[in-house]
């Protein structure tokens, strides 16, 4: 008998969408060609932030930063899925399980939280425009970025190895694409209500605390809209925040229809699309829901693409 941990070295078996066999190939061309989009959109807003001043800005960094993050977590999940699509070999070594799952765990946590540090920049802007450069100073968004990868990586180094620690009596098939917590914990043959209980405990503060954040500054922000008497101020206003509203939107509309499911095969097969969505489509729109309408992120793309070099003075 394979030892019950993620040392077993024979690793894991991703069961993912292997029963829709004929499913496969179209999948593996729509996520080939998501993650295609990823790379890009993320790697250019990285490129253009770093290269025009005028994007040397907090929103900016932390938008930077959010692609940063969207191309880390996808390169530690999705090359993994494309080879699981491509053929019968679902495996996975447990190194890379150990792997896929802290990056799933950090990288998730770092989002909530970054989103979190968004919106307060995006009400600042709208509800304290004069003090904006004050509070966002570029030491503090430093700060805020590193209290955002801290968070999320502390996290991840905590459930991780609590996670593959736990017997599993043999069982190697993972229901689902990815080495994800609730499905490896799943596996498990033991009582795991300490673990839950801690990870319930741990996500108060990584995302139950940022989305209440959130909720609380476009609270403020809403009430600063209505207090703007002119239409041509308010759209500017909602410009301003419309983008990451989107974006919050999506990330945990997402999470929250994922995890509030009552458990059933059926549902965990939404759940398996679901993260599919998360994994492989939020992180290529992101850039898209950010620069779409945006003039700034448009003249430095032009200047870039016609070789005028980086930003003025």
């Amino acid at each position: 008998m394979e030892r019950d941990n993620a040392s077993s070295p024979g690793g894991f078996v991703l069961v993912g969408f292997s029963d829709r066999p004929r499913l496969e190939p179209v999948l593996f061309a729509v996520v080939l060609a998501f993650y295609l989009l990823t790379l890009l959109g993320n790697g250019t807003i990285i490129l253009l932030s770093a290269l025009d001043a005028r994007l040397h800005t907090p929103m900016y960094f932390f938008l930077a930063n959010l692609s940063v993050l969207d191309l880390c977590f996808t390169t530690g999940s999705v090359p993994q899925l494309l080879h699981n699509l491509r053929g019968p070999d679902k495996t996975i070594s447990a190194p890379g399980c150990a792997t896929q799952l802290f990056v799933v765990l950090a990288l998730g946590g770092v989002e909530c939280v970054l989103l979190a540090v968004m919106a307060y920049d995006r009400r600042a802007a709208v509800c304290q425009p004069l003090r904006y450069a004050v509070l966002l100073r570029p030491r503090r968004c430093g700060q805020l970025a590193a209290l955002a990868w801290l968070s999320g990586f502390a996290n991840a180094l905590v459930m991780t190895p609590q996670t593959l620690l736990l017997p599993r009596c043999g069982r190697r098939r993972v229901d689902h694409f990815l080495c994800e917590m609730p499905a490896l914990v799943g596996m498990a043959c033991v009582d795991t209500a300490a673990l839950e209980a801690l990870a319930f405990a741990l996500a108060v503060p990584i995302v139950l605390a940022p989305l209440a954040l959130i909720l609380v500054s476009y609270g403020h922000i809403a009430r600063a809209v209505r207090r703007i008497r002119t239409g041509a101020g308010r759209r500017k206003a909602v410009r301003t925040c419309g983008a990451h509203l989107a974006v919050v939107a999506l990330f945990y509309g997402t999470i929250i229809y994922m995890y509030l499911q009552p458990p059933s095969p059926r549902a965990q097969d939404r759940g398996k699309f679901l993260t599919l969505l998360y994994t492989i489509v939020t992180p290529s729109v992101n850039p898209l829901i950010y620069t779409l309408r945006n003039r700034d992120v448009h003249e430095a793309a032009r200047k870039v693409l016609l070789g005028k070099g980086g930003a003025e003075a």
